[in-house]
């Protein structure tokens, strides 16, 4: 059986791993261990940490290592391999897929085939704005009191995925304003588990991608 190690950022992200994404890819001979990152027990922290971290994992054989970060929230003090270079990409995609590589670049050249640089863009709670009845379905209605706000990003965001990198705009906190009593970790579990996993991968391409490379590995 496939071994994968996928550090994650925050207890979403970790709670996702363990319900949604492990059941689902068992079936393909892969066992998902979900981490979160170590020194901050869920927030981003420097590269130089995180990269510690990774390559302390891949001295286990034959264990692959992932990472489920958002890019949101990432700046130039966490000083990440290439990041102002990155930064200077316009097409969001082309910019994870350029920063992953640096990421993957960084590690130490022995173990680094077995590392998957991944970087969520722009946040994990983009994947949970898949289906506009989910909302309804799992939400009192007394507690969704953002649906013009709520309707809106649906309309504007066919890809959930780019529901963008902006205080005001970023997925957690349009789903803060959208939701009464908005709890990060418990909706994020709810939410994916009620949309399932193949839904999800239908309608992200870069997160779908993620998991065909983990699969495939």
């Amino acid at each position: 059986m496939k071994r994968v190690i996928i550090i994650c950022e925050g207890e979403t992200e970790r709670d996702f791993c363990k319900n949604v994404l492990a059941p689902h890819l068992i079936h393909s001979n892969i066992h998902i261990q979900a981490p979160l990152i170590k020194r901050s027990m869920g927030g981003i922290v420097r590269w130089s940490i995180l990269k510690k971290e990774i390559e302390t994992h891949l001295q286990e054989p034959n264990v692959i290592v992932t990472t489920l970060i958002d890019y949101y929230g990432l700046y130039q003090k966490y000083n990440f391999p290439n990041w102002a270079k990155g930064g200077r990409i316009e097409d969001k995609n082309e910019r994870m897929s350029f920063l992953e590589t640096a990421m993957k670049e960084d590690i130490n050249d022995t173990v680094r085939y077995r590392f998957i640089p991944y970087l969520q863009l722009h946040e994990f709670e983009g994947l949970l704005f898949n289906d506009i009845q989910i909302f309804f379905n799992q939400v009192p209605k007394e507690e969704l009191v953002g649906l013009a706000e709520l309707k809106k990003t649906f309309a504007d965001y066919e890809n959930p995925e780019m529901i963008n990198n902006n205080r005001e705009t970023s997925p957690s906190h349009r789903l803060q304003r959208i939701i009464k009593g908005y709890n990060k970790p418990l909706y994020g579990h709810y939410f994916a588990e009620a949309i399932g996993l193949e839904q999800i991968r239908r309608k992200s391409p870069r997160f779908n991608n993620w998991i065909e490379i983990i699969i495939n590995y």
